[in-house]
């Protein structure tokens, strides 16, 4: 069976400049910006980018791919590197930063939890799986309170980074927010 057709080249170029423009537009305006704007901005008609994004949460999610590997990466290296109670603090503090990223993202990614056919949902999914692993490690390890679950971590977090959006923390001040909230966490 053969997969799917590879993009003409003036296809692959309209989608890279949908994803680059939806990215500027994100960083700008946050992720409730007009899609029509960001199809204005990538030079590109309004039907050109919803054949290749249905939905925002498919743009959204394409655009986030490369925040979410790179996150997951800094994942393995916390839980390779430091002992578990250390490398799960410095995961919830990273995450709660990176999900702050573009206005409205905590929410946007809260909604799509909800939606099992959600692309956004399947995005972050692995942030979510990885807040297991470690939260797990530290249980383990005896760090961390048995009874806490990952959806509930998760969760906190996304709460955490709506809150760091919107009082517009500095990394230091996101920090301290984190270790606040999750001091319950730890044993």
């Amino acid at each position: 069976m053969k997969g799917p057709r590879p993009l003409r080249a003036d296809a692959r170029r309209n989608r890279d400049a949908i994803l680059q423009a939806a990215r500027q537009t994100f960083e700008a305006e946050g992720v409730l910006a007009s899609l029509d704007g960001i199809a204005l901005r990538a030079g590109v008609g309004n039907a050109t980018l919803y054949r290749n994004f249905p939905t925002r949460d498919d743009l959204l999610a394409a655009v986030s791919q490369a925040s979410v590997e790179a996150a997951l990466a800094e994942a393995a290296d916390l839980s390779r590197s430091r002992p578990p109670r250390e490398a799960l603090a410095e995961w919830l503090a990273r995450l709660t930063w990176r999900l702050r990223i573009w206005h409205d993202l905590p929410d946007c990614v809260a909604s799509a939890r909800g939606d099992p056919a959600s692309s956004m949902n399947a995005a972050c999914s692995p942030l979510l799986m990885q807040t297991g692993a470690l939260l797990d490690r530290a249980k383990a390890s005896g760090d961390a309170v048995a009874a806490v679950t990952a959806n509930e971590v998760f969760e906190l977090i996304l709460a955490l980074s709506w809150g760091v959006d919107r009082f517009r923390d500095d990394e230091q001040a996101a920090r301290r927010r984190v270790e606040v909230a999750t001091a319950g966490l730890f044993t």
